[in-house]
């Protein structure tokens, strides 16, 4: 079965915080890997439209498409109009224990409800399994009035349905045309299992109830959000797609649940994206915690901690959301990849690279977890001086960088700062008795890391920061400086290297990362979205709220009407491209948003002083 591409911005997303499946407009599911984000697809065909596999649902008359989420949930429902009526699509993978007194359940579940309204009619469902990332044959066989199982190897998938649904002549999906009546209504439970007994859920009310059980979570779960500033909607929903990127089962936070969703069509730049990158780990602990979940910023913490402790005191770029350190990288020859765009890889061969902001990033979550009450063991203590420590080794190197550069390592200029805000996050906790440290060491460190940055990182040429030293090349991230309290946003060499950076690198409201051509691949990339909302975030810093507000509110205007952004933004088209959703997106609108807030909240008191 071959479709058209969908473009990347036209999918929802659902999810469990375990896994996170991706839905198209009309209604197929394109993506869903098992048992958790990072394991083999069953339905991949967001990377290739015959051989990836799907899960579609739609009415088999001419349509018209709207959807929402249910709520404040990640229960989408997608409404088809056609002539005198509509059928409504109601997505979710169910939360585990959402629903009281239900005892047996399988390790997950996607539900989807489909009900007529209006009038009759016409439906085709098309269920294609092909698992890993249609390396393994569907081996779909009919369980009678159970429905049908899909097993390869010990990984078990069961689908039930009150549909007709039958074997294609070929024997690779299971289908059915059948037509609803007004008000009829139907279900397709997918449940899955590894290792275990197959769980067969019942339909009918008790589908509907654990749908509307796994809405209620998802309300309640976003009811503990104590922010109260502008932009309430967004924040909300960036919130919500935090949380579902979220892994359950340790606090590990992915960066996207796709892989190889390209950042410029027809491109080379396709990474895989679903592990938890420790460069994020301060500005997502910021987000959490400046929401009110502090639970979550704890957990993820806590991760952190436990999950370094494998290299330490060395750290990895990522890991995996159980904390593997080795994430080799491979190809999928045999996929088209999206729009063509090749090669498809799964692994991250960035996993080996050394970023020295990786420290920076760690220690700056455990310093702002302490400064909101919160406590540190003794083990952890000492993991964190031995970072610093580390730190004072290995800051002088050349490194790839925040960006993950794949060839020559450089003395990058937001590396040293990183480093410079590590070794000063210990010497305040050591100052508090928080921890025993080296203190005139890492003091004598950190100053020498200042001068260095001072002398070689920033360039007088172009009166700013700059992307390494000696270099007269911007650089996005060093927008980022103020929040490290490496300088105050209003420091005429922290305003200038603004002026810089925005001037080189912005288009509008949006901004590159860095030049074109910076990184030794071949092509170009797009714009990156979290780096359009550092600029907000400076802004509303340095005190240019009026500018830091039309920044933010034109930027909105990029997200799909889910809410949702991707990694980058095409300038010249405005769609997203790259891998989708993009947590480190959200996380940057969440965190532009708090200052605003803080911002706002700060010229509010100073002219309630001046009155």
């Amino acid at each position: 079965m071959t479709t058209h591409w969908h473009a990347i911005g036209d999918y929802g997303l659902i999810g469990d915080c375990r896994i996170a499946a991706l839905v198209n407009r009309n209604g197929s599911i394109d993506w869903l890997c098992l048992p958790h984000y990072a394991g083999p697809a069953f339905f991949a065909a967001i990377l290739d439209r015959s051989k990836g596999g799907r899960f579609s649902v739609k009415p088999a008359v001419p349509y018209q498409v709207e959807r929402h989420y249910v709520g404040n949930s990640n229960v989408l429902q997608t409404t088809f109009k056609v002539d005198g009526g509509e059928l409504r699509l109601t997505d979710a993978i169910c939360i585990p224990g959402s629903l009281e007194g239900q005892q047996l359940q399988p390790q997950r579940e996607l539900l989807r409800e489909i009900e007529a309204v209006g009038t009759g009619i016409p439906v085709e469902v098309v269920y294609e399994p092909r698992p890993n990332y249609g390396r393994a044959n569907a081996n779909l066989i009919t369980l009678g009035k159970l429905g049908w199982r899909c097993a390869w190897r010990d990984h078990l998938l069961l689908l039930q349905s009150d549909l007709p649904l039958g074997l294609a002549t070929d024997g690779t999906s299971i289908g059915a045309e059948v037509r609803l009546g007004p008000g009829e209504r139907h279900f397709l439970s997918a449940t899955y299992v590894r290792n275990d007994i197959g769980v067969i859920l019942p339909l009918g009310s008790a589908a509907t109830a654990r749908i509307d059980a796994t809405a209620c979570w998802w309300q309640r779960w976003l009811g503990l959000c104590t922010y109260e500033g502008p932009y309430s909607g967004p924040v909300r929903r960036s919130a919500l797609v935090l949380k579902l990127m979220t892994f359950s089962l340790s606090g590990a936070v992915i960066a996207a649940p796709t892989t190889s969703l390209p950042e410029v069509i027809g491109g080379v730049r396709n990474w895989d994206y679903r592990y938890c990158w420790l460069r994020d780990a301060s500005l997502t602990l910021e987000a959490f915690n400046g929401l009110g979940f502090e639970s979550e910023g704890a957990a993820f913490l806590n991760w952190l901690l436990h999950a370094t402790r494998l290299t330490w005191p060395r750290l990895q770029v990522l890991y995996d959301v159980y904390g593997e350190a080795r994430i080799n990288e491979e190809t999928l020859d045999h996929l088209e990849g999206y729009h063509g765009s090749r090669p498809v890889r799964i692994g991250n061969g960035a996993w080996d690279q050394l970023q020295l902001d990786v420290y920076g990033s760690v220690i700056m979550a455990a310093a702002m977890h302490v400064t909101r009450g919160g406590q540190l063991g003794r083990g952890e203590r000492r993991l964190l001086v031995g970072l610093g420590r580390r730190v004072c080794q290995v800051w002088r190197y050349t490194d790839h960088g925040i960006w993950e550069i794949r060839g020559e390592r450089r003395q990058h200029t937001y590396s040293k700062v990183t480093c410079w805000a590590a070794l000063d996050c210990l010497i305040e906790l050591a100052k508090q008795g928080v921890l025993s440290a080296p203190a005139d060491d890492f003091r004598r460190e950190r100053d020498a890391i200042r001068a260095a940055i001072e002398e070689q990182g920033y360039s007088r040429v172009c009166s700013s920061y700059t992307a390494a030293f000696d270099s007269v090349e911007p650089d996005a991230s060093l927008l980022l400086l103020p929040r490290y309290r490496y300088c105050k946003a209003n420091d005429p060499r922290m305003v200038s290297t603004f002026a810089f950076v925005d001037s080189e690198l912005g288009v509008g409201p949006l901004l590159y990362r860095y030049r074109a051509n910076c990184d030794g691949l071949e092509g170009k990339e797009s714009t990156f979205a979290a780096c359009s909302f550092w600029a907000v975030d400076y802004l509303a810093r340095v005190g240019r709220v009026a500018e830091a507000r039309d920044r933010f509110e034109r930027l909105l205007d990029y997200a799909n009407d889910l809410g949702l952004y991707g990694e980058e933004i095409d300038a010249e088209t405005g769609a997203a491209v790259g891998n989708f959703p993009q947590a480190f997106t959200h996380i940057g609108l969440i965190n532009a948003a708090l200052s605003l807030a803080e911002a706002e909240r700060r010229d509010d008191g100073n002219r309630r002083s001046s009155a």
